[in-house]
């Protein structure tokens, strides 16, 4: 078996090489990152046919938000980040909410959610509807939207 061969210190990223607090993370200091929240289920009542209004069926959301994490990892604190448990009741209230046609027009909703708060640099949203009426057997269809503030 080789041995592993540590990484010169020089090919660290410089935001993060010297750093001194939680985890080696300075206080204040950008830290980009990432919250992702995947397979979050409810129930509405989207389509283009009658019968999709009519009886609703399961959406299944995924969102990936981009923004800073530095103060979060510094201050261990729920305040300093994307609460995901209030933004999960958000983006169901959404799906559950008025009816659209396209998902599209759903995951664009979804997206301007996301996108509302302001500490969300850049968004990603996937709308799978694993019921949609195709005659055909398939595993999922799904639309995804990408937004970044501008």
């Amino acid at each position: 078996m080789a041995a592993l061969t540590p990484k010169p210190s020089g090919s660290y990223p410089p935001r993060v090489r010297g750093c001194g607090k939680v985890g080696g993370w300075k206080k204040g200091g950008v830290m980009s990152g990432r919250i992702a929240l995947t397979g979050l289920r409810a129930r509405g009542r989207h389509g283009v046919y009658d019968f999709e209004r009519a009886q609703g069926q399961d959406f299944v959301v995924d969102v990936v938000l981009e923004l800073d994490l530095g103060k979060a990892v510094a201050s261990d604190d729920v305040a300093e980040t994307v609460h995901y448990g209030e933004l999960a009741e958000r983006l169901v209230a959404i799906v559950a909410g008025e009816p659209v046609n396209l998902i599209e027009t759903l995951a664009g909703r979804l997206l301007d959610a996301c996108l509302a708060d302001p500490r969300v640099d850049a968004a990603e949203v996937t709308v799978h509807k694993p019921q949609a009426p195709i005659p055909h057997d398939f595993a999922d269809v799904a639309v995804t939207l990408r937004g970044r503030r501008s």
